[in-house]
Protein backbone atom coordinates (compact mmCIF):
# COMPACT_ATOMS: atom_id res chain seq x y z
CA UNK A 1 0.00 0.00 0.00
CA UNK A 2 0.87 3.48 -0.57
CA UNK A 3 2.09 6.07 2.24
CA UNK A 4 -1.13 6.20 4.82
CA UNK A 5 -2.22 8.83 7.45
CA UNK A 6 -3.78 6.03 9.55
CA UNK A 7 -4.28 8.36 12.33
CA UNK A 8 -6.04 10.25 9.94
CA UNK A 9 -8.28 7.24 9.28
CA UNK A 10 -9.02 6.15 12.69
CA UNK A 11 -10.12 9.60 13.47
CA UNK A 12 -12.33 9.36 10.51
CA UNK A 13 -13.87 6.33 11.66
CA UNK A 14 -14.49 7.36 15.35
CA UNK A 15 -15.70 10.51 14.44
CA UNK A 16 -17.38 9.68 10.99
CA UNK A 17 -17.98 6.32 11.77
CA UNK A 18 -16.48 5.45 8.21
CA UNK A 19 -13.12 5.99 6.47
CA UNK A 20 -11.59 4.60 2.82
CA UNK A 21 -8.16 2.85 3.14
CA UNK A 22 -6.92 2.60 -0.60
CA UNK A 23 -5.52 0.04 -2.28
CA UNK A 24 -5.91 -2.34 0.67
CA UNK A 25 -5.81 -5.34 -2.79
CA UNK A 26 -3.92 -5.77 -5.56
CA UNK A 27 -5.45 -5.59 -9.04
CA UNK A 28 -4.45 -9.84 -9.22
CA UNK A 29 -6.26 -10.69 -5.92
CA UNK A 30 -9.54 -8.55 -7.25
CA UNK A 31 -9.41 -10.22 -10.57
CA UNK A 32 -9.58 -13.58 -8.32
CA UNK A 33 -12.45 -12.67 -5.84
CA UNK A 34 -14.64 -11.46 -8.64
CA UNK A 35 -14.40 -14.68 -10.10
CA UNK A 36 -14.77 -16.35 -7.13
CA UNK A 37 -17.72 -14.29 -5.86
CA UNK A 38 -19.35 -14.56 -9.77
CA UNK A 39 -19.71 -18.06 -9.21
CA UNK A 40 -21.00 -18.15 -5.66
CA UNK A 41 -23.48 -15.46 -7.43
CA UNK A 42 -24.20 -17.18 -10.42
CA UNK A 43 -25.42 -20.49 -8.23
CA UNK A 44 -27.71 -18.42 -6.27
CA UNK A 45 -31.69 -19.43 -7.02
CA UNK A 46 -34.04 -16.76 -8.75
CA UNK A 47 -35.90 -17.24 -5.75
CA UNK A 48 -33.61 -15.66 -3.45
CA UNK A 49 -32.61 -13.18 -6.06
CA UNK A 50 -36.24 -11.99 -5.69
CA UNK A 51 -36.62 -12.08 -2.38
CA UNK A 52 -33.41 -10.07 -2.09
CA UNK A 53 -33.82 -7.47 -4.55
CA UNK A 54 -32.83 -4.42 -2.15
CA UNK A 55 -29.68 -6.46 -0.80
CA UNK A 56 -28.78 -8.09 -3.75
CA UNK A 57 -27.84 -12.12 -3.34
CA UNK A 58 -26.33 -12.48 -0.40
CA UNK A 59 -24.05 -15.51 0.11
CA UNK A 60 -21.91 -16.56 3.48
CA UNK A 61 -18.10 -16.42 2.98
CA UNK A 62 -18.13 -19.67 4.36
CA UNK A 63 -19.83 -21.07 1.47
CA UNK A 64 -16.69 -21.19 -0.55
CA UNK A 65 -12.25 -21.68 1.46
CA UNK A 66 -11.17 -19.93 -1.01
CA UNK A 67 -12.41 -17.25 0.85
CA UNK A 68 -9.85 -17.44 3.48
CA UNK A 69 -7.48 -15.45 1.63
CA UNK A 70 -9.43 -12.55 2.06
CA UNK A 71 -11.22 -12.93 5.05
CA UNK A 72 -7.63 -13.05 6.48
CA UNK A 73 -5.81 -10.36 4.14
CA UNK A 74 -2.38 -9.25 6.01
CA UNK A 75 -2.81 -5.62 4.58
CA UNK A 76 -6.56 -5.39 5.59
CA UNK A 77 -5.25 -6.47 9.38
CA UNK A 78 -2.57 -4.58 9.26
CA UNK A 79 -4.39 -1.28 8.38
CA UNK A 80 -6.31 -2.16 11.65
CA UNK A 81 -3.59 -2.21 13.61
CA UNK A 82 -1.61 0.64 12.30
CA UNK A 83 -5.14 2.62 13.41
CA UNK A 84 -4.66 1.34 16.85
CA UNK A 85 -7.15 -1.74 16.69
CA UNK A 86 -5.46 -4.78 18.29
CA UNK A 87 -6.47 -8.67 18.90
CA UNK A 88 -9.39 -8.01 15.76
CA UNK A 89 -11.30 -10.97 15.94
CA UNK A 90 -13.92 -12.36 12.51
CA UNK A 91 -17.69 -12.74 13.19
CA UNK A 92 -18.66 -13.48 10.12
CA UNK A 93 -19.28 -12.16 6.43
CA UNK A 94 -20.87 -12.15 3.09
CA UNK A 95 -21.02 -11.44 -0.35
CA UNK A 96 -23.73 -9.17 -1.28
CA UNK A 97 -23.96 -8.25 -5.07
CA UNK A 98 -26.41 -6.22 -6.58
CA UNK A 99 -27.81 -7.19 -9.69
CA UNK A 100 -28.05 -4.69 -12.89
CA UNK A 101 -31.30 -2.23 -12.73
CA UNK A 102 -32.21 -3.30 -8.98
CA UNK A 103 -33.31 -0.82 -6.45
CA UNK A 104 -31.51 1.03 -3.98
CA UNK A 105 -30.86 -0.79 -0.29
CA UNK A 106 -32.93 0.67 2.67
CA UNK A 107 -30.83 2.58 5.63
CA UNK A 108 -29.87 0.66 8.71
CA UNK A 109 -27.27 -0.46 10.82
CA UNK A 110 -25.33 -3.68 11.50
CA UNK A 111 -25.33 -3.84 15.23
CA UNK A 112 -27.47 -5.51 17.49
CA UNK A 113 -26.40 -4.58 21.00
CA UNK A 114 -28.38 -1.42 21.89
CA UNK A 115 -29.34 -2.56 25.28
CA UNK A 116 -25.35 -2.66 26.41
CA UNK A 117 -23.91 0.76 27.65
CA UNK A 118 -20.74 -0.09 25.25
CA UNK A 119 -22.92 0.57 22.35
CA UNK A 120 -22.91 4.26 23.21
CA UNK A 121 -19.05 4.64 23.47
CA UNK A 122 -16.81 6.17 20.98
CA UNK A 123 -14.52 3.03 20.13
CA UNK A 124 -16.14 0.30 17.86
CA UNK A 125 -17.14 -2.70 19.20
CA UNK A 126 -17.54 -4.26 15.82
CA UNK A 127 -17.19 -2.70 12.41
CA UNK A 128 -17.69 -4.03 8.73
CA UNK A 129 -15.15 -4.69 5.96
CA UNK A 130 -16.49 -3.82 2.58
CA UNK A 131 -14.51 -4.98 -0.35
CA UNK A 132 -16.21 -3.57 -3.13
CA UNK A 133 -14.86 -5.89 -6.79
CA UNK A 134 -16.10 -3.21 -8.90
CA UNK A 135 -15.47 0.78 -9.28
CA UNK A 136 -18.48 2.36 -7.37
CA UNK A 137 -20.36 4.99 -8.59
CA UNK A 138 -23.92 6.75 -7.59
CA UNK A 139 -25.37 4.93 -11.06
CA UNK A 140 -24.44 2.01 -10.11
CA UNK A 141 -25.07 1.62 -6.29
CA UNK A 142 -22.41 3.08 -4.14
CA UNK A 143 -22.74 3.07 -0.59
CA UNK A 144 -23.94 5.75 0.79
CA UNK A 145 -23.63 7.20 4.62
CA UNK A 146 -24.60 9.36 7.39
CA UNK A 147 -21.61 10.65 9.27
CA UNK A 148 -21.75 10.40 12.40
CA UNK A 149 -24.79 8.66 13.17
CA UNK A 150 -22.78 5.94 15.62
CA UNK A 151 -23.00 8.26 17.84
CA UNK A 152 -25.94 10.90 17.40
CA UNK A 153 -29.27 10.22 17.38
CA UNK A 154 -30.76 11.13 14.26
CA UNK A 155 -34.23 11.23 13.03
CA UNK A 156 -34.07 8.27 11.22
CA UNK A 157 -33.75 6.52 14.30
CA UNK A 158 -37.51 6.99 15.33
CA UNK A 159 -39.04 5.75 11.98
CA UNK A 160 -37.10 2.73 11.10
CA UNK A 161 -38.07 -0.63 11.95
CA UNK A 162 -36.57 -3.86 12.16
CA UNK A 163 -33.82 -4.10 9.30
CA UNK A 164 -33.80 -6.71 6.72
CA UNK A 165 -37.86 -7.78 6.68
CA UNK A 166 -39.28 -9.31 4.14
CA UNK A 167 -41.04 -6.26 2.64
CA UNK A 168 -37.80 -4.46 2.69
CA UNK A 169 -35.33 -6.91 1.05
CA UNK A 170 -38.22 -7.50 -1.62
CA UNK A 171 -38.18 -3.71 -2.47
CA UNK A 172 -41.75 -3.73 -2.42
CA UNK A 173 -43.00 -0.25 -1.37
CA UNK A 174 -40.01 2.29 -2.55
CA UNK A 175 -41.90 5.23 -1.10
CA UNK A 176 -41.04 3.91 2.72
CA UNK A 177 -38.72 6.14 4.75
CA UNK A 178 -35.70 3.43 4.34
CA UNK A 179 -35.31 4.19 0.54
CA UNK A 180 -35.46 8.00 1.18
CA UNK A 181 -32.32 10.32 0.30
CA UNK A 182 -31.29 12.05 3.50
CA UNK A 183 -30.27 15.45 3.30
CA UNK A 184 -27.52 14.76 5.50
CA UNK A 185 -26.06 11.61 3.25
CA UNK A 186 -22.71 11.12 1.99
CA UNK A 187 -21.96 9.30 -1.26
CA UNK A 188 -18.82 6.96 -0.64
CA UNK A 189 -17.53 5.77 -4.21
CA UNK A 190 -14.40 3.64 -4.06
CA UNK A 191 -11.88 2.31 -6.54
CA UNK A 192 -11.86 -1.74 -6.95
CA UNK A 193 -9.38 -2.69 -4.58
CA UNK A 194 -10.29 -0.25 -1.62
CA UNK A 195 -11.28 -0.86 1.61
CA UNK A 196 -14.04 0.67 3.37
CA UNK A 197 -14.28 -0.21 6.93
CA UNK A 198 -17.08 1.78 9.07
CA UNK A 199 -18.54 1.63 12.34
CA UNK A 200 -21.51 -1.22 12.76
CA UNK A 201 -23.73 1.37 14.13
CA UNK A 202 -23.41 3.36 11.00
CA UNK A 203 -26.89 4.12 9.38
CA UNK A 204 -26.13 3.05 5.93
CA UNK A 205 -27.61 2.44 2.77
CA UNK A 206 -26.92 2.01 -0.71
CA UNK A 207 -28.21 3.96 -4.30
CA UNK A 208 -29.91 1.63 -7.05
CA UNK A 209 -28.09 0.01 -9.87
CA UNK A 210 -28.79 1.40 -12.67
CA UNK A 211 -25.82 -0.12 -14.81
CA UNK A 212 -26.10 -2.88 -17.27
CA UNK A 213 -23.46 -5.09 -14.34
CA UNK A 214 -23.27 -6.19 -10.98
CA UNK A 215 -22.17 -4.78 -8.27
CA UNK A 216 -20.34 -7.04 -5.91
CA UNK A 217 -19.02 -6.19 -2.33
CA UNK A 218 -17.61 -8.12 0.55
CA UNK A 219 -18.75 -7.45 3.90
CA UNK A 220 -16.87 -9.06 6.62
CA UNK A 221 -17.69 -8.16 10.59
CA UNK A 222 -14.90 -8.02 12.83
CA UNK A 223 -14.56 -6.72 16.70
CA UNK A 224 -11.70 -4.44 17.49
CA UNK A 225 -10.10 -5.27 20.77
CA UNK A 226 -12.07 -8.33 21.25
CA UNK A 227 -10.51 -9.90 24.63
CA UNK A 228 -11.61 -6.70 26.66
CA UNK A 229 -15.15 -6.72 25.62
CA UNK A 230 -17.88 -7.64 28.47
CA UNK A 231 -19.07 -11.29 28.62
CA UNK A 232 -22.34 -10.57 28.04
CA UNK A 233 -21.23 -9.20 24.56
CA UNK A 234 -18.71 -11.98 23.74
CA UNK A 235 -21.59 -14.19 24.42
CA UNK A 236 -23.74 -12.21 21.91
CA UNK A 237 -21.45 -12.13 19.14
CA UNK A 238 -20.63 -16.24 19.49
CA UNK A 239 -24.10 -16.47 19.16
CA UNK A 240 -23.97 -15.06 15.04
CA UNK A 241 -20.67 -16.93 14.17
CA UNK A 242 -21.09 -18.77 10.77
CA UNK A 243 -19.19 -22.33 12.13
CA UNK A 244 -16.32 -23.40 9.11
CA UNK A 245 -17.58 -26.15 7.33
CA UNK A 246 -16.48 -29.73 8.02
CA UNK A 247 -15.45 -29.68 3.76
CA UNK A 248 -12.63 -26.82 4.70
CA UNK A 249 -9.14 -27.77 4.24
CA UNK A 250 -7.25 -27.95 7.20
CA UNK A 251 -4.84 -25.09 6.38
CA UNK A 252 -7.93 -23.11 5.71
CA UNK A 253 -9.28 -23.69 8.57
CA UNK A 254 -6.38 -23.22 10.75
CA UNK A 255 -6.08 -19.89 9.05
CA UNK A 256 -9.86 -18.64 9.50
CA UNK A 257 -9.71 -20.17 13.38
CA UNK A 258 -6.32 -18.59 14.09
CA UNK A 259 -8.46 -14.97 14.34
CA UNK A 260 -12.26 -15.94 14.45
CA UNK A 261 -14.02 -14.86 17.61
CA UNK A 262 -14.16 -17.42 20.77
CA UNK A 263 -16.30 -17.41 23.88
CA UNK A 264 -16.15 -20.35 26.51
CA UNK A 265 -17.83 -18.67 29.46
CA UNK A 266 -20.82 -18.58 31.41
CA UNK A 267 -22.67 -15.24 31.71
CA UNK A 268 -25.57 -15.13 29.70
CA UNK A 269 -25.61 -13.70 26.27
CA UNK A 270 -26.98 -9.95 25.66
CA UNK A 271 -29.93 -10.39 23.52
CA UNK A 272 -29.96 -9.30 20.14
CA UNK A 273 -32.04 -7.06 18.77
CA UNK A 274 -31.67 -4.60 15.80
CA UNK A 275 -34.05 -2.48 16.89
CA UNK A 276 -32.18 0.64 17.96
CA UNK A 277 -32.52 1.76 21.74
CA UNK A 278 -32.08 5.46 22.80
CA UNK A 279 -29.10 6.15 25.07
CA UNK A 280 -30.67 7.12 28.82
CA UNK A 281 -28.60 8.44 31.14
Amino acid sequence: MEAIDFQLKRRQLIEDGFCVVENVMSPEMVARMRSITDDLVNAVSTEHKQQQRATGSMVPVMSDARMVDLVTHPEALRALEAMGFRENRFQSGYVISKPPHSPPLFWHFDWGGWSHPISFEKIPVQVFLMYYLTDTRRENGCLRAISGSHLKEHPLHDTLGRAHTDDLTRAQNLDRVEFQQQPQETDVPVKAGDLVIGDSRLLHASHANESDERRTVVTLWFHPEYPTLPDSIKGYIVKRVDPVPDDWPASARRRLESIQVTYDGTTEALPFSRQYIPKTN
